[in-house]
């Protein structure tokens, strides 16, 4: 499992944390065009370039449960995640290789592209 000091996680860490019944938010760093395509379900889409506006809402949301944050394969969702805990959210992590290797090992409905 990923350690507090890991920023990332893989989907298979993300799945046996929602199977152990962990509190986890999905968090899509992705663009508009880009969640358009395909999303994890239950995600909330909060775009890259938007993330320093909704920080209250992400911190809020960090008490009740780790942050899943991630993007297509994992570069800004890491970028994201280390700024995040920068400004003091330890409960977040970027999903390591995105949507795109949640598709290939977890849930092969999502759709790649």
């Amino acid at each position: 499992m990923a350690s507090a000091s890991s920023l990332e996680m893989t989907p298979q860490e993300v799945v046996t944390l929602q199977q152990a019944g962990e509190k986890l938010f999905f968090v899509d760093v992705r663009e508009a065009n880009e969640w358009a395509l395909t999303r994890i379900e239950g995600a909330e889409l909060v775009p890259m370039n938007t993330i320093p506006a909704n920080m209250q809402a992400l911190e809020s949301k960090s008490d009740e449960g780790n942050l899943i944050v991630y993007c297509h394969h994992g570069t800004r969702s890491l970028q994201v995640v280390a700024w995040l805990r920068e400004q003091g959210v330890a409960g977040c992590y970027s999903m390591a290789g995105g949507i795109d290797r949640w598709s290939q090992e977890v849930d092969h409905s999502v759709a790649r592209y």
